[in-house]
């Protein structure tokens, strides 16, 4: 009796998990295209020792969903380096999440800010997302 208790409680943790659970997904052609020159794009700043205004940048590429579900809250992690190396990001590896990923291929873009003190052109690197079957509350 007792191993039918622990099957089913394997069981039921094992739907939860993939209903609940984060769900990888894989990210292809990520790469880095300016910001529209409009001024929506134009005007944010960096602020800390001297306000200045920073360079706006899309990450973009295609994210592909392989499980036969729409995926939500997709968290997308990575690095970003200038052209000397530096970290642009440093105490971010989360640098969005994409709200919905239908089944198989679609494009995603999220936006970031860079000072304009860092050297171009940008790096990405160790690029990786994770969404979730059901919404999330928050």
């Amino acid at each position: 009796m007792a191993k039918l208790g622990l099957a089913l409680c394997c069981m039921v943790l094992s739907l939860l998990l993939s209903a609940y659970g984060r769900i990888p997904l894989e990210l292809k052609d990520v790469h880095t295209i300016a910001c529209p020159d409009t001024e929506e794009f134009s005007n944010i700043t960096v602020t800390g020792a001297a306000s200045t205004i920073a360079q706006c940048f899309f990450v973009e590429g295609t994210v592909v969903n392989r499980s036969k579900q729409t995926l939500y809250n997709a968290d997308v992690f990575g690095r970003i380096y200038d052209a000397n190396g530096n970290d642009i990001l440093p105490e971010r590896g989360r640098l969005g999440a994409i709200e919905e990923v239908p089944p198989g291929e679609s494009t995603f873009a999220i936006r970031i800010t860079v000072p304009p003190t860092n050297a171009l052109p940008l790096t990405l690197e160790q690029f990786k997302a994770a969404g979730f079957a059901g919404m999330i509350r928050r």
